[in-house]
């Protein structure tokens, strides 16, 4: 069956004002320690070469990564990192907050010598909007003004104010503290609330976590799930993965050990089952120049091409085997 040329693309049909576009591998890998930011990056361009596509980003971390008082040190050593990395490499960096002392000179060295290399910057403990103009303004004095900025959500009261702090157009991603959140409540949520199973039932904590993802789902922006730090225990790991996937609306998720990554890629992976019958939906609409279409008794239209081409694309990000028939589309956009 012969595709549409590119104006009919999928990607330029379906994704109108009412669908997000922007789209960033599944999982987020921190590393703050030399040795294990160097493995990481080494293990990126490993899984690159056997998926095909990057299926994580590196975050090189400061706020946990840098020791006490040698933190300047740490900033250029990220810097370093950052610029040794492999051009298709895609890495970033966290800094501190933006009230910490070392915030400014961490923007400044990292940003200043390699953000050209860098793919975001993740800012900590944002509380407003202030927060993320603060940040925004660091970056530009840097010579960084290209930059997303990631911001990490930790309070109560900075989940009150999330839907305005993901309307920002610097703001790419919002990710959910869980840690800081519960301990932000003075006792009032309990530990268990930041297990693998007790933090998908308090209900506090699953408040905060739908109303960010329903904020970054209201501005197109990606929600990213909390860290799960029974990281010796991958099928409870992918349990939890694929409930932040199902359940709450979340499209990329935290890794900090590398034998989560797997998980979380297999967690937010459709089913074979599921991508070809996508497939089978979308060559067949495309064939008839995206008309409504009726598939085993059911009628489609662009509301559910939208839905199934953004299955396929989760498919492609996931490193997952793609039929035949929309491989172009992939090789298109990739070439673009």
């Amino acid at each position: 069956m012969s595709l549409l040329p590119d104006s009919a693309h999928p990607a330029t049909v379906l994704l109108d004002a009412q669908a997000s576009t922007l789209r960033l591998p599944v999982c987020d890998h921190y590393s703050g320690v030399e040795a294990r930011m160097r493995k990481s990056l080494e293990l990126q361009a490993e899984m690159t070469a056997e998926f095909g596509t990057c299926v994580f980003d590196v975050t090189l971390d400061c706020e946990d990564g840098a020791p006490v008082g040698d933190e300047a040190a740490h900033a250029r050593l990220v810097a370093a990192l950052a610029r040794e990395s492999a051009p298709e490499a895609r890495v970033a960096a966290r800094v501190h907050a933006v009230d910490h002392p070392a915030f400014a000179e961490d923007v400044a060295t990292i940003v200043g010598e390699a953000s050209h290399r860098l793919s975001y910057v993740m800012v900590p403990k944002v509380e407003s909007v202030d927060d993320v103009l603060l940040a925004e303004k660091a970056l530009e004095r840097a010579s960084g003004g290209h930059l997303p900025l990631h911001v990490l959500i930790e309070s109560p009261a900075a989940v009150y104010r999330a839907f305005e702090i993901a309307a920002h157009p610097r703001v790419q991603s919002i990710s959910f503290g869980l840690m800081d959140f519960v301990s932000a409540h003075g006792g009032a949520i309990p530990a268990s609330a930041m297990g693998v199973q007790g933090q998908f039932e308090h209900p506090l904590v699953v408040r905060a976590k739908l109303e960010i993802s329903a904020a970054c789902h209201a501005h197109g922006k990606v929600p990213s799930h909390c860290v799960v730090t029974e990281f010796k225990d991958p099928e409870r790991m992918q349990a939890a993965a694929g409930r932040a996937a199902r359940e709450f609306g979340y499209t990329r998720m935290w890794s900090i050990h590398p034998g989560q990554i797997r998980s979380i890629l297999a967690a937010f992976a459709p089913a074979q089952s599921e991508i070809d019958q996508a497939a089978r939906i979308l060559l067949s609409a495309a064939a008839v120049h995206w008309a409504p279409i009726s598939a085993d008794g059911v009628l489609h239209d662009r509301a559910s091409y939208r839905y199934y081409w953004q299955l396929l694309e989760r498919a492609q990000q996931t490193g997952r085997s793609m039929p035949a028939g929309v491989q172009p589309w992939f090789a298109a956009s990739s070439s673009t």
